[in-house]
């Protein structure tokens, strides 16, 4: 398939997931009324208002800003998740690998259950954050080894430090004396978009264009990494160096990004191969495809959660999860044959 019609192609099923995304919900919004309240937006002249006060709050400030977040996270996911893929050449590998959103995870529930608020209303995403970073050092310097860093050490030091972290999280959650902040934690865990506002917007989407774009400018030693690394090396590459370098920014793209909307798995496992089957291996071509299908799925997923059973709604790592899980069973029998 043409490469610029797969880009075509998922920039239309960005756009269908995004307006649909809009306009459900308890209270719907016809599509025309969503892109006129969009445009009127951007410039009053560009259409008559003939919708209600009340609609436009809903559409600019209650649905957008989670579409929105919904179309950063999956996008930023997908490009982690391909770069990951490349940097440890595992198929399997994923961007919840490194422990990182486990620490995100501490975090977060450390303010919720002790109820912290010295950062005001982003107490939770900036303690996420701070886990999250806390579990990248761990990480990183369990998978030194004489001033290397193995592939091998660090996908181990990854579920090692995740396991510790997860346990840990669990604990606060078991010996918590409210259960209503239990419960909160507790859905924060599963992943979800709720309650997003404007300001949670920016930051991890300011970190996915920057991740992303750094990415784009590497795409030749990440090529490289897949040939193998004694070519990569043969070729002048310095390969543990670029690894630690790219795992620190993946890393953090993964901390900025689970810390705003929990645990969403499997997103970084699925797209990748999705995308490499239409346009191939090659990541100056892979990866802003992966952005966009990314995008696409995870609005979309999370249309479904806070939908399929309204007015009650699914964390959308549920809904993630099971479709992923299937997808990796299956890779890994055909990995096997």
């Amino acid at each position: 398939m043409p490469y610029g019609l797969v880009l075509g192609l998922f920039g239309v099923l960005v756009v269908l997931a995004a307006t649909f995304g809009v306009a459900a919900g308890s209270i719907s919004v016809p599509a025309d009324q969503v892109w006129g309240i969009l445009l009127h937006r951007v410039h009053p002249g560009l259409a008559e208002p003939t919708w209600s006060a009340a609609r436009e709050t809903i559409v600019m400030d209650v649905r957008l800003p989670r579409v929105l977040l919904a179309g950063v996270v999956g996008a930023g996911l997908a490009v982690a998740g391909m770069a990951l893929q490349a940097l440890v050449r595992n198929p399997l590998a994923d961007p919840m690998l490194l422990g990182v959103s486990s620490g995100a995870t501490v975090g977060a529930v450390v303010v919720m259950v002790f109820h912290l608020t010295l950062f005001g209303m982003f107490s939770l995403p900036v303690a996420a954050f701070i886990g999250a970073l806390v579990a990248l050092v761990a990480v990183y310097l369990l998978a030194q080894s004489g001033g290397r860093m193995t592939t091998v050490r660090l996908v181990l030091a990854g579920v090692a430090t995740a396991e510790v972290l997860s346990a840990l999280a669990s604990f606060f959650l078991v010996t918590s004396d409210d259960p209503h902040k239990t419960q909160s934690a507790l859905r924060w865990m599963l992943g979800g978009l709720a309650g997003t506002t404007w300001p949670m917007v920016w930051v991890p989407a300011a970190a996915v264009l920057i991740g992303t774009a750094v990415l784009l400018g590497v795409c030749r030693p990440l090529n490289l990494l897949l040939a193998g690394e004694e070519a990569a090396v043969a070729l002048g590459l310095d390969v543990h160096r670029f690894r630690a370098a790219l795992f620190t920014l993946v890393a953090l793209m993964i901390g900025t990004i689970v810390a705003v909307s929990g645990q969403i798995g499997f997103v970084g496992l699925i797209m990748p191969h999705v995308v490499r089957l239409l346009v191939g291996a090659d990541h100056r071509r892979a990866l802003p495809a992966a952005a966009l299908l990314g995008a696409a799925f995870l609005i979309a997923a999370d249309l479904a959660a806070r939908t399929f059973m309204s007015p009650e709604e699914i964390p959308v790592g549920i809904l993630t999860a099971l479709v992923g899980g299937p997808f990796f069973l299956w890779l890994m029998r055909r990995r096997a044959q």
